[in-house]
């Protein structure tokens, strides 16, 4: 059993990024109408869950030393808070899919216990290090994934809040709300670090991880909380008095978002055409999933709590540009697994631990 105590060991702390691609994906598709792929999805997306709190649960138990170094890690730190978008999002499938609500507060309630946690926990650990690598060392797209933990809690909150009575709608959007302006401007403060080790440091194929996909993820999570609270706006009244600024923050985070995408597809094709960097499965390719799925689903929402209506052909393609994307990564991680326990001789779910030489 050597190989699964190694698999254990090395587990990346962003693999809950799994969870959060396969739910947006899944959600995006009962959006554009294919019921039967989202709710396979999310079958599928509950027994991935539960496979991975084990995992995790085992390795915080039985390699505490990993574990906590990966948690004093500037790179592979913030891949822990994938646990808490990764809630989040399964949470929405119930809500959205089989309308299981009380199964949603409880994964609410699990979402903001590991927000508290993990953000204190890496944040504190992170101020008080005594020996800290530089910008170009120590960041990358996946710190953002603080800005998509805090944005999914304000999703979910405010989806959750239409199944209170008053004053606990009331109570719950302000929640919601409270999330979504936290998560913008963590945003700003973690993305002017970003571009600058963008534009002002060398920068090489290696250095394009999948997180950095989350740029524009970060984004379209933020369009969606906005969205949902614009049309919450009738059940609080500070959500009312702050439509306007509703609206028009959530079309900012909209066209930045849209920005993103160019600029990332371009220097995609610049790591691997042009450079030649190797396309071959790494866990990490889950959190470039996410946006793309997150994308069409924040897209179809701003439309119809905006009226918006011209931009509903944008999420329909990219319904099936994600779904394309986590077909593709799925099927690579499948084929890693066996190509390794054939290679090694040992059993296929080692091969997740091969996989893992990088975090996010």
């Amino acid at each position: 059993m050597s190989w699964l105590a190694e698999g254990v060991r090395r587990l990346s702390p962003a693999y809950f990024a799994l969870v959060m691609a396969t739910g947006i994906v899944s959600l995006a598709s009962m959006r554009a109408g294919f019921r039967l792929i989202a709710v396979a999805l999310l079958w599928l997306n509950v027994a991935q869950y539960v496979i991975l709190v084990v995992l995790f649960a085992v390795r915080a138990a039985q390699y505490t030393r990993a574990f906590t170094a990966d948690l004093r890690d500037h790179r592979a730190a913030p891949g822990f808070l994938t646990a808490v978008a990764g809630t989040c999002v399964l949470g929405n499938q119930f809500i959205l899919i089989v309308g299981w609500s009380g199964v949603a507060q409880g994964l609410w309630v699990a979402g903001m216990l590991l927000w508290i946690i993990l953000t204190y926990v890496i944040f504190t650990n992170l101020t008080i290090k005594e020996h800290k690598p530089s910008i170009q060392d120590g960041i990358t797209g996946g710190w953002l994934l603080a800005v998509v933990a805090s944005q999914a809690i304000a999703v979910l909150s405010a989806l959750l809040s239409r199944q209170f009575e008053q004053p606990d709608r009331l109570y719950v959007n302000f929640l919601a709300l409270s999330m979504w302006l936290w998560g913008g401007m963590m945003y700003i403060w973690m993305i002017s670090l970003i571009f600058y080790r963008y534009t002002f440091f060398p920068f090489s194929p290696g250095d394009l991880s999948p997180p950095y996909w989350i740029n524009m993820g970060a984004m379209a999570i933020s369009t969606l909380a906005g969205s949902l609270l614009v049309e919450n706006a009738d059940d609080a009244w500070f959500l009312r008095s702050l439509l306007p600024f509703l609206k028009g923050f959530t079309v900012f985070f909209w066209a930045t978002g849209t920005w993103w995408i160019p600029m990332l597809a371009i220097l995609a094709v610049w790591r691997h055409w042009w450079k030649r960097f190797p396309l071959t499965y790494d866990p990490l390719y889950w959190g470039a999933v996410f946006p793309l799925g997150m994308y069409a689903v924040a897209t179809f929402q701003m439309a119809r709590s905006m009226n918006l209506d011209f931009l509903l052909p944008v999420p329909r393609v990219f319904v099936f540009v994600a779904l394309m994307a986590w077909a593709a990564t799925f099927w690579g991680m499948i084929r890693h697994m066996l190509v390794t326990a054939r290679r090694d001789g040992r059993s296929p779910t080692a091969g997740i631990a091969a996989s893992q030489e990088g975090h996010a």
